[in-house]
Formats: structure tokens, sequence, C-alpha cells
């Protein structure tokens, strides 16, 4: 095998140039691929298509679907080719329609799904499942019947009046055209956002409907509650008026022992202190009062005498000592 390096650079060359052709060209016709390019092919006879151009858009129930491929004349009808997304749904009995998108006269192709199944992938949608934006021949027969029935004396004197007040106000009545041609402009600016915000209420409203039942429930409940907050208006109004009454009387209860109820409480907290600094003191006696209270308990739960017994004991004095603080200690 000849290695790179030997092989003739103009052949190379020549066909180095040639595939960078093919990759420009497939740059190009990138949407016509059949795999970069994806999406379904069909078409739709009209009888007119109106200010319909290239690229203009698919739109399936108001939704951006595809774009217009290709419009070019058949006999006596106009055949529109346009390409949409993968898997959009619509019917074998689909019909289409040209619309206008905003209000300079842009339009659009809308889609209109019908009828059972999935339209076959490259079908035509004959003439008479299309709507045309309008008739020409239609439109001239409207003129002509529309001009007939004019009064043309009095249009003249409208049209008179017209100049006669664009004459005397020429400042106003431009900029009242412009404020017109300004807000044309903004909303085929908001176009896309008028849009979303239709779907978005149409998406609310079906919410509101499927929901009809518990919303007369809740319109119901809320009619009851409001009627017996009605009926308890008085009780509630006494309500508030006896706890104002109260309030009034604790602030004068206050006011009045207030001289009083502060020695005591001075005298209380003199108490809590003393407790406090004894606190150790108080743990120690209680716990010890229990051994204390069931000796005592013993020695005298045999009558009007005291029971006990005194061990190492030296003396007779001292039994005799220990009884006497015994009897003291009793008495006490």
């Amino acid at each position: 095998m000849t290695p790179f390096r030997e092989r003739n650079p103009v052949t190379i060359g020549i066909i180095g140039i040639a595939a960078i052709a093919l990759m420009m060209l497939a740059a190009f016709r990138a949407d016509r691929l059949p795999i970069i390019g994806s999406g379904d092919t069909y078409h739709a006879q009209f009888a007119e298509i109106g200010a319909l151009k290239t690229g203009n858009e698919v739109r399936v129930a108001g939704v951006s679907v595809g774009k217009v491929n290709k419009i070019e004349l058949a006999g006596n009808k106009v055949l529109v080719t346009f390409k949409i997304d993968k898997g959009t749904k619509f019917g074998t009995e689909t019909g289409a329609d040209i619309r206008v998108r905003t209000l300079l006269g842009a339009e659009y192709l809308a889609i209109t799904p019908e009828g059972p199944g999935q339209l076959p992938k490259g079908s035509t949608i004959p003439l008479e499942r299309t709507i045309a934006p309008y008739d020409v021949v239609q439109a001239f027969s409207d003129l002509s019947k529309t001009t007939d029935a004019l009064d043309v004396p009095q249009l003249g004197e409208a049209l008179n009046t017209l100049g006669e007040i664009a004459a005397e106000t020429p400042e106003e009545f431009r900029g009242a055209i412009k404020g017109v041609s300004d807000l044309s402009v903004n909303l085929a600016a908001r176009d896309d956002q008028i849009n979303t915000l239709l779907v978005s209420l149409k998406k609310v409203t079906g919410v509101l409907n499927s929901r009809n039942d518990e919303l007369v429930t809740l319109f119901k409940d809320s009619d009851t509650l409001f009627n017996a907050i009605s009926d308890r208006r008085d009780s509630i109004h006494r309500l508030l008026v006896s706890t104002q009454q109260i309030s009034t009387e604790l602030s004068a209860l206050v006011k009045g022992t207030k001289a009083d109820l502060k020695p005591a409480l001075d005298q209380l907290l003199v108490v809590t202190d003393m407790l406090r600094k004894n606190e150790a003191s108080l743990d120690e006696a209680l716990r010890q009062f229990p051994a204390f209270l069931r000796l005592f308990s013993n020695s005298l739960g045999t009558g009007p005498w005291f029971d006990t017994y005194l061990g190492g004991a030296a003396s007779g004095a001292g039994i005799r000592k220990q009884l006497e603080d015994a009897i003291a200690g009793a008495g006490g």
C-alpha cells in the first residue's frame, strides 16, 4: 500500500475540496436530511393563500409545530408543502386554514385535527377541507355590492368633514395615527406572549370548569358560614363589649390595689430570698424527716404514753436524762 506522503497531492487536494463542498452543502440543507432534519412532510391545497409565505409557522391548537417549506401553483390551486415535528397527532379528516397572526397582516398555517387515527405522512389535505384567508373573486363581488349600496353624497360629505378636521388639527391627528401604529407594533411584538396568555387562560377555565361542583359546594358552605356569623352578630357584639368592660375593671383593680400589693410582694421577696439562702438546709431536713417521723410515730403510737428503747446508756442518770429529753420533746 502506497504511503500517504508518496501519494499525488493534487488528487488528495481534489478529494479534500470535494469533501468540504459536500459538508457545506449538507450544512445548508441540514433541514432536509433524514436524521438531522427530523419532521414529517404534508401538503395542503388552497384556492387562495393571501400573504402566507415560505417560513411561516404551522400551528396545531395554537402551538407552533413546524414551518411552511414550499408554496407552488398546481393548476388552478395553490399547493402548500409544510413540515411538522414528529409525534404531532391529528386524524385522517384533518383540515387546514390560513389565519392572521398579527394586526399587521402576518399569517400562519393552522392545522385543525379531525377524525380517527393519524394522517399518513406525505398526505395532501384536499381543497374541500381547507379555508383560504379570502377569495379574490368573492371579495370583488362583495365590493361591487357594497359600493352600489353606498350613499355617494353622504360619503363625500363625511370625507370633506374628515378633511376639515384633519386640516384644523394636523398635529393631534398625526399623533393619533402614530399612537395607533405604535400600538399595532407593540401588539405584534408581544404576539407570542399574548398567545401564551390565551392558552393559559384556556387551561385555567378548563380547570375551573372541571371543578364546578367543588366551587358550588364551597360557595354554599361559605354562605352558610356567613349566615351563621350574621345570626350570632349580637352575641359576638356583647362578648366584645363584656371583654372591654372586664379589661377596664381589671385595670382599675390593679391601680386600686397597687399600694397594698407592693408591701406584700416585697415581703414575699424577702421570704423567697431566705428560702433560697437556706436551700441546702431545707434539702437536708427533707431528706432526714422520713426517718425521724417513723421513729417518732413508733414511740407515740402505743397510747397516751411513749415507748422507746434507749441503748448504750452508761448509767441510770443517763437513762433519766434521755427520758426527760424525750418527755420534753413530746410535750413540745
